[in-house]
């Protein structure tokens, strides 16, 4: 009797060891899955932080590098554009015999083209232009942009290659505009404003142009009808339009018709001490020679160091 009971004795000190063992063992593997558990969110979470960081500092960058881009791109689009009343303004001045207020040691050349858009020319002129990656202003006749489609897309064509539009009246007739050697205030306005309309018509509603150069030049008509020139400089400032005249140019509608070397060669000589160059010249029908002698021209600007501009 005594036997058994120590028997049943000891085996209930052994299952109670036993329960303990594996109740400490429990505990030990619930520690140690909790910790893991706990590390491996933890590290989750810090992966996804740093997704997020990357991905934040990703988009602030490419943020950054649009905006770079697009600031560059402004700059690239604005550096060559000059702004017509300072055109205005420093011809006037150099007319006067004075220093131009703009005159600051650079050399830029402003090439503009007058009475176009022809279909014979002016594509040839764009052509060149692009090829040599320089832009020009074109002066347009309202009446020659309203000749037909080809001509409407010549417009088009100019302002989508990065030129510049200027107005140069819509009849180009000296007898409606400058009757009996007059200017016509009413006529030359009316006439200006004709071809604006027709510009907006081709190149859409929001299209506009400040810079406006009259038939024979602003100074011509200056110095034959003062004050005829004066109330209508006030009549397009009031209206923020500016006469554009010309410094320089290659005489392809002056005197015996010259071949594109004689061209050249007027350009050479008209621009020289040049800081500031209008030059002006034509893209009408008949200036074949104007279109040969361009590259020549061009190349010979960029050799004297002179920035290309449109005036706008």
């Amino acid at each position: 009797m005594r036997k058994n009971y120590r028997y049943n004795k000891s085996k209930d000190n052994n299952v109670k060891k036993a329960r303990i063992i594996i109740l400490f063992i429990t505990i030990i593997l619930l520690i140690i899955g909790g910790s893991s558990l706990i590390t491996a969110k933890l590290s989750g979470n810090r992966q996804e932080v740093q997704a997020l960081d990357d991905t934040k500092q990703s988009g602030d960058s490419n943020s950054n590098d649009k905006k770079d881009n697009n600031d560059s791109l402004n700059v690239e689009s604005n550096s060559e554009v000059e702004d017509s009343s300072f055109i205005e303004k420093y011809l006037d001045q150099q007319m006067k015999g004075q220093k131009p207020d703009g005159a600051d040691g650079k050399k830029v050349v402003y090439l503009t083209f007058d009475d176009g858009p022809s279909e014979t020319v002016t594509p040839q002129i764009l052509d060149i232009l692009k090829s040599e990656n320089v832009h020009a202003t074109f002066f347009v006749v309202g009446k020659a942009l309203d000749k037909d489609e080809n001509t409407k897309n010549i417009v088009k064509r100019e302002l989508s290659e990065g030129n510049s539009i200027g107005n140069h009246t819509y009849s180009h007739n000296y007898n409606y505009l400058y009757p009996n050697g007059k200017i016509n205030l009413s006529n030359c306005m009316s006439d200006i404003e004709k071809t604006n309309e027709s510009l907006k018509k081709v190149l859409g509603e929001d299209f506009s142009t400040r810079a406006i150069r009259f038939p024979g030049g602003h100074m011509t008509w200056k110095n034959k009808d003062s004050v005829g020139m004066d109330a209508m400089d006030k009549a397009l400032h009031e209206k923020d339009y500016h006469q554009i005249d010309w410094n320089s140019l290659s005489q392809d509608a002056e005197g015996a018709p010259k071949n594109a070397e004689q061209l050249k060669q007027e350009v050479i000589k008209t621009t020289a001490g040049r800081e500031k160059a209008i030059i002006l010249m034509h893209d009408t029908y008949g200036k074949e020679e104007t279109a040969k002698a361009l590259p020549g021209i061009i190349e010979y600007l960029k050799q004297q160091g002179y920035e290309f501009k449109v005036i706008k």
